[in-house]
């Protein structure tokens, strides 16, 4: 008959039991000088060996020949409670048996001296199940127990055991196994049972563990059954998972505002099988460790899970303040909680994926912590004023409003070359020429600038003219074409405006932010492919900002009318 993984190697000595020295040293010493308790409470979480402790203390104080504290395993005793042939040793679940009835039955029967072995004990496990008359029941014996009786408690939720429970007992405190210990672990029992583990596998196996060397055990006992290597490809498939890669690919996207291409890989994974609630914890544990790196950048590097390489640690945590992770970790774990309940868990996956995609969308403070980081990172990052042109070139005049005066603060020398409002415009071509009964009377060249009149537009290096009905026409096909963090600085006319000039399309960022956010090849390509396609021919694009940088007020002041409108 097939055993599992984790009894079949189960630990039968205090030495072979992995990551948790601080207790078995001490149960060792015990044993060995006979200076044992009558009643002992591990804690602690699950897998991490309270039980197979209790049964090797339980071997150990009963065995004939004790190998420096540890049970030989060879002598009657030690063969009959391994056997369960010895009923002197009694391992109860309290899950299943908490009424008080039970412990008093318990009690009566405890005062007879054990048969066969020296010691009777108790286990009873997941103690804090106990009812608290059960619990008022047991603490008289559990004070003043026989000389041949020994309780050895254990449990997962210390707080819910009473105080006078606690009091009674030596309390040992079961830590988390190490992913190390845990992977050095599983490949010699990979080894021992002919499994070809690999090192990655048994690193993914042991994170995903959470300090728990049964469930790391039976993680491996359940991809054992896969043909060939057990590596982490496999083992991503069998257990129904997204992987590393597509967990940070996932997250950039969310990062970046683009929100349809999250729900495009959501859909993907989940029509390949994948767990919605296990996507989403992988997703969460990524926030996770990039917080944790944020917050402890020198000592934080053992608080993390592992399994993604730096450069990619490094380019999501430039991309996510802090704020905004605590946001997105915030949201992961409230939909996490809420899946087990939920009606339509692809649902609520593609609503968090939403929430996460676009920070406006959240209204707690936390949302809106997270849009005050990225305006201030936004600010704390100026954009560097345009490189002055060799040559001054004509302003174009616009057709709806005359031109407006120099602001103030832009006082004009004779040393530098003159401001496009008092140079004369320069003689319009032969292909724009106007012709002489429409052509106005000479005027100086400071008067001309402020006629409405509408002039011919001046020409351009391909010796075409400018437009500008072009950008406004090719608004309605860029917005599905742009994240939503970008599309707002794009679409209003008091952030950017375009203008055709020959074979270049110059957007004119009107506010130093805008051309941060607009000013990256992957968007000046999007933008550059839709006007090639609406005029037939190869169109460049380039972003230019206003010679005097707004200062940093100004530009969180436009920002801030821009969100109002």
């Amino acid at each position: 008959m097939y055993q599992a993984l984790y009894r079949k190697y189960r630990p039968k000595t205090f030495s072979d039991v992995i990551g948790q020295s601080h207790i078995t040293q001490t149960l060792r010493r015990q044993v060995e000088t006979g200076q044992l308790s009558h009643a002992y409470l591990f804690t602690g979480t699950r897998g991490t060996g309270k039980t197979t402790c209790a049964k090797i203390l339980a071997k150990a104080v009963n065995c004939r020949h004790p190998v420096n504290g540890d049970p030989c395993n060879q002598c009657d005793a030690c063969v009959g409670l391994d056997s369960g042939a010895i009923l002197d040793v009694l391992e109860l679940d309290a899950a299943s048996n908490n009424s008080v009835d039970y412990v008093r039955a318990l009690r009566e029967e405890a005062v007879y001296t054990p048969g066969s072995v020296k010691k009777r004990v108790y286990i009873i496990d997941e103690v804090h199940m106990l009812s608290t008359s059960a619990f008022n029941a047991l603490l008289k014996i559990l004070e003043e127990p026989p000389e041949h009786l020994m309780f050895i408690l254990a449990t997962t939720e210390l707080h819910k055991v009473l105080p006078t429970i606690r009091s009674r007992c030596q309390q040992f405190a079961f830590k988390r196994i190490l992913p190390g210990d845990i992977a050095q672990r599983l490949t010699w029992v990979a080894q021992q049972e002919g499994i070809q583990l690999t090192g990655e596998g048994a690193d993914l196996l042991s994170r995903l563990a959470d300090g728990g060397m049964r469930d790391a055990l039976s993680l491996l006992d359940q991809c054992r059954s896969l043909d060939g290597v057990v590596d982490q490809r496999a083992i991503i498939a069998t257990l129904g998972m997204a992987g590393n890669l597509e967990t940070a690919r996932l997250l950039d996207e969310l990062a970046g505002g683009d929100t349809a291409a999250a729900l495009l890989d959501l859909d993907r994974l989940y029509a390949a099988g994948k767990d919605v609630k296990t996507m989403l914890g992988e997703l969460a544990a990524l926030c996770r460790d990039l917080l944790v790196r944020k917050t402890a950048p020198q000592g934080g590097a053992g608080l993390l899970t592992g399994g993604y390489d730096d450069a990619t640690m490094r380019g999501l945590s430039q991309r996510l303040t802090a704020p905004r992770l605590i946001q997105m970790l915030t949201i992961l774990q409230e939909t996490i909680a809420a899946l087990p309940l939920s009606g339509n868990q692809r649902t609520d996956a593609e609503l968090c994926l939403i929430r996460l995609g676009d920070e406006s969308l959240d209204g707690s403070a936390l949302g809106l912590s997270a849009r005050v980081a990225r305006l201030e990172t936004m600010m704390a990052y100026p954009v560097p004023a345009a490189p002055a042109a060799p040559a001054p070139q004509p302003a174009a005049v616009s057709t709806t409003k005359e031109a407006e005066p120099p602001a103030p603060a832009e006082v004009w020398s004779g040393d530098d070359p003159p401001p496009p409002w008092e140079e004369e415009p320069p003689a319009p071509g032969p292909a724009d020429a106007v012709p002489a009964e429409a052509a106005p009377a000479a005027q100086p060249p400071a008067a001309q600038a402020q006629v409405p009149a509408t002039p011919a537009p001046p020409p351009t290096a391909e010796g075409g003219g400018e437009d500008r009905d072009l950008w406004p026409a090719l608004l309605p096909a860029l917005k599905p074409l742009l994240s939503p963090a970008v599309w707002p600085f794009v679409s209003s006319s008091a952030m950017t405006d375009g203008v055709l000039r020959g074979e270049e399309l110059v957007l004119e960022a009107k506010v130093g932010v805008t051309k941060a956010m607009i000013d990256k090849p992957e968007i000046l390509e999007v933008i550059a492919r839709a006007a090639s396609a609406r005029l037939g021919r190869t169109v460049r694009v380039s972003v230019t900002a206003p010679a005097p940088a707004a200062g940093r007020m100004d530009d969180l002041l436009e920002m801030g009318k821009l969100w109002d409108e």
